[in-house]
């Protein structure tokens, strides 16, 4: 009899807590700090951590939801972190981010965080595009009309990394040319702030800090402030860790010096 009762009690919470994941209202499940209950059960300090400190942390000035909202997608991406990245798609689509701003989002990522990265993002945003009824045509063409390209900055870009590593990889040059600046960083569904917020995010949320002066730099060339860039490095901290973000902190030091001076 013993064996039976506590058989049913367990059956009955793992249905209470399938439940409760089931019944969420979509409100709850699109907001980063709501957690489900069953965090309690495990860590109790997280869950309070979760719903203060996070929660206060989405509510900060110098960052608006939406930009945080392209942040924390692009680093769960970056990381191939899927198992709350439906959550975090919702909130981005609540947040103001339109469906092609998304597609656009994976695809920069594709290049600048791995393919398979990539890939795990589309069987993510798939299933949430289908159950907001958002249909391609609601997404970015293949094949766009380009943005006006900087010939000059370009040209002085190319020529570097031409003497710098033309020898060694001239395939990765090429292709750096022809599809990242020529290609990619011209497509008008994602502004070119925003991408650089993706790319910036990304950088860091994977530990690439030698990349960070040169995107850190185009960003604020595109409109970032330097307020809004401190803050997206603060959000990031709670999102990849605080040691990548001390890792990358003397190289945004530097970048905010000599754009001061």
């Amino acid at each position: 009899m013993n064996a039976i009762a506590t058989t049913i009690a367990t059956l009955c919470l793992a249905s209470s807590l399938w439940a409760q994941r089931d019944i969420a209202p979509k409100e709850q499940e699109s907001k980063p700090m709501q957690i489900f209950s069953e965090c309690k059960l495990v860590a109790p300090a997280l869950d309070k951590y979760a719903q203060g400190t996070l929660a206060e942390l989405w509510k900060r000035p110098d960052l608006k939801p939406r930009d945080r909202s392209i942040v924390t997608l692009a680093a769960m991406i970056a990381r191939n972190q899927t198992v709350e990245m439906s959550k975090y798609v919702n909130l981005a689509l609540d947040n103001g981010i339109k469906a092609r701003e998304v597609s656009e989002i994976i695809t920069h990522l594709a290049f600048y965080a791995g393919w398979a990265n990539a890939m795990s993002a589309v069987a993510v945003a798939k299933d949430v595009f289908a159950a907001r009824k958002i249909g391609v045509d609601q997404l970015p063409a293949a094949s766009p009309g380009l943005l006006p390209l900087n010939e000059e900055a370009e040209k002085s870009r190319a020529a570097m990394v031409q003497q710098q590593f033309g020898a060694v990889a001239p395939g990765v040059v090429q292709y750096t040319t022809d599809v990242l600046f020529r290609d990619l960083w011209l497509r008008p569904d994602l502004a070119p702030r925003d991408r650089s917020l993706v790319t910036v995010s990304a950088l860091i949320a994977n530990g690439q800090a030698a990349q960070v002066a040169y995107h850190l730099n185009r960003a604020m060339d595109n409109g970032l402030t330097q307020a809004e860039a401190a803050e997206a490095v603060t959000h990031l901290a709670f999102y990849v860790g605080w040691p990548n973000v001390f890792s990358v902190l003397p190289v945004v030091k530097e970048v905010f010096e000599k754009r001061a001076r």
